[in-house]
């Protein structure tokens, strides 16, 4: 992440992170080999760039085509690129090595540097772990002498490997400054997935007061986080049927407004209009008019004929559409979504499988798109449904 840079470096915190800028590099503990010959150590003199990836990072497969051209642009520096597949989902390890060689080849056909395969955490603890890298793609530079001069995300390669080849950046103020913000963001990502982790178990459990309290507790450091926000209204409204639930939504639509969201509109309507949330204690005619009025908000700021992505927005929309029984329009948004979505990463993919089925339970019937298919689920709950009406559709 590029940072905003400041002056005084007292006003950040001291980098608590075992594996920082100029840390010796750690093992590479992998246990095989994917492309390319096998690497048994860093040597000195020469520069790597250590890359954590997985398939199911949407983003990693476009950073790993960057990483490609960098391969070529630095080969005749002695820069050399490694990959590391360190958190690959599989039943074995025979299978999420065919998973990984498979993508590979897809994502990745010009593929110019060394892969290398972890499943058995190791490579996790030694370097994300130990350097409060709780996210990936993460890129790790190694400098000339086995020490570390860059943890960040591969979008900061372009800007500082350079430095670092001119032997600039490690030991500078720039640097020590960036990699102070860095460890305190991290630390506040590794909170918030820690929150999440807890909360999710709570859900799972059922244990709603118990999740709310959670949900709570985390608004209060971070009183903007829009899912959090829907997550409260989730719990209230929808789980515990707690009164106090109307109010929190109704301000979640102000704020939305306020703020002239596209995306926190989509998700207030989401909360009103999605047929899996019970929104029988929510006034009836009030819910349709709160609809109307932020469906035609999304539609103003993203509207049909533009060239913006739809499916941030258009899917909610189109639930408020069906819920009021205007099916056609319904369709058509979902229509429009997908063909503004396009297939090019994994969590494109993971929304237009969720669009094809939104579009079989609106047409009520079995619908392709492109590799995608789906059949109509059961229809949505009368709970849902309840005062819904073609009154107020276009």
């Amino acid at each position: 992440m590029v940072y905003e840079m400041i002056v005084d470096l007292a006003a950040l915190p001291q980098a608590t992170a075992a594996l920082t800028i100029g840390s010796p590099a750690p093992a590479l503990a992998v246990e095989s080999w994917v492309r390319g010959r096998p690497l048994a150590k860093f040597e000195p003199g020469r520069v790597y760039i250590v890359e954590f990836f997985a398939t199911w990072c949407g983003p990693c497969a476009k950073a790993m085509s960057g990483l490609v051209q960098l391969q070529e642009k630095y080969r005749d520096r002695a820069v050399e690129v490694v990959g590391v597949a360190a958190a690959e989902r599989g039943p074995t390890a025979d299978a999420a090595k065919a998973r990984l060689d498979k993508w590979l080849n897809a994502k990745v056909p010009d593929l110019n540097y060394r892969i290398a395969l972890n499943d058995s955490g190791e490579m996790n603890k030694l370097w994300l772990k130990a350097s409060t890298s709780p996210t990936i793609p993460a890129s790790f530079v190694i400098d000339r002498d086995g020490r570390i001069a860059m943890i960040d995300h591969p979008s900061r390669l372009d800007d500082l490997l350079p430095k670092i080849l001119e032997g600039t950046w490690r030991d500078s103020k720039e640097a020590e400054l960036e990699e102070r913000r860095r460890i305190t963001q991290n630390e506040q990502v590794a909170r918030r997935f820690a929150m999440l982790d807890e909360l999710t178990s709570a859900m799972k459990a059922e244990n709603w007061a118990g999740a709310l309290s959670i949900i709570e507790q985390a608004l209060r450091a971070m009183p903007d986080d829009i899912t959090l926000r829907t997550q409260q209204v989730d719990v209230l409204l929808h789980k515990m049927h707690d009164v106090q639930g109307i109010s929190v939504m109704r301000k979640l639509v102000r704020d939305a407004i306020d703020r002239n969201s596209e995306l926190w509109m989509a998700y207030a309507i989401r909360e009103l209009f999605d047929p899996s949330k019970d929104n029988s204690d929510f006034p009836s005619a009030e819910r349709l008019a709160i609809g109307k009025d932020l469906s035609e908000r999304v539609l103003k700021l993203n509207p049909p004929a533009g060239t913006g992505l739809k499916i941030n927005s258009y899917e909610a929309v189109a639930q408020y559409y069906y819920a009021i029984g205007n099916k056609e329009r319904a369709i058509e948004l979902v229509e429009l979504s997908l063909r503004s979505l396009g297939i090019e990463v994994d969590w494109k993919e993971h929304a237009a499988s969720r669009l094809v089925q939104a579009l079989a339970n609106y047409k009520s019937e079995r619908v392709c798109y492109g590799r995608f298919c789906a059949s109509p689920e059961q229809a949505v709950t009368e709970a849902n449904r309840r005062g819904s009406s073609t009154d107020g559709a276009p």
